[in-house]
């Protein structure tokens, strides 16, 4: 009965999980564009070898307000990851909803991966949330260069979470689990 009530999804559980779903690629775009493309030194550098006429000064000012819209997005999505984040422990903790533990002695090694890619996404999303929050409130100035660091390391666990994760799916698919993934689309 246990096993049972675990393979369903309810709705609460399954909006939550497509809120972070959505919420995640945009928040790894947005920073792999501030990081890379939309990097403030390059936006800069392009304007300033396209014109002389305008001061150093002014071209950061513009290169500043070509990205803040994007940012903007950035920032949204941040406050929704976080909620989304709490709701979905708060509600794991309420139903009883429980992943493998990693662990536990004798767990079969399909279920300790499972287990591990949950601890994972967990531990770096909550890294990711706190440094984001220390870096927007300003919060330890003194720690704010490494803090940033830490931040800029979700353009490279992301990838590596999204790749897990459909190896996973398609594990489950393939095994005892069967039809998960249509029950976390449309549920039960």
């Amino acid at each position: 009965m246990i096993m049972q009530s675990q393979r369903k999804f309810t709705a609460f559980h399954r909006l939550l999980h497509w809120i972070m779903a959505v919420a995640l690629p945009i928040l790894f775009i947005t920073g792999f564009l501030r990081m890379y493309w939309m990097n403030k030194n390059h936006i800069t550098g392009i304007i300033e070898a396209k014109t002389s006429v305008i001061p150093k000064e002014q071209i950061t000012d513009i290169a500043k307000s070509i990205r803040e819209p994007m940012w903007q997005w950035h920032e949204i999505f941040a406050h929704i990851m976080i909620f989304s984040l709490l709701a979905r422990i708060a509600y794991m903790l309420l139903k009883g909803v429980r992943f493998p533990n990693p662990f536990k002695r004798n767990q079969p090694l399909k279920e300790r991966l499972q287990g591990f890619t949950y601890v994972y996404f967990y531990f770096f999303v909550f890294i990711s949330a706190v440094t984001g929050i220390c870096i927007k409130k300003g919060f330890f100035p003194q720690w704010k260069e490494g803090i940033e660091i830490i931040h800029k390391w979700g353009i490279y666990w992301f990838p590596f979470f999204i790749l897990l994760h459909f190896t996973g799916i398609v594990a489950a698919e393939l095994s005892d689990k069967k039809g998960i993934t249509s029950k976390m689309i449309g549920g039960d």
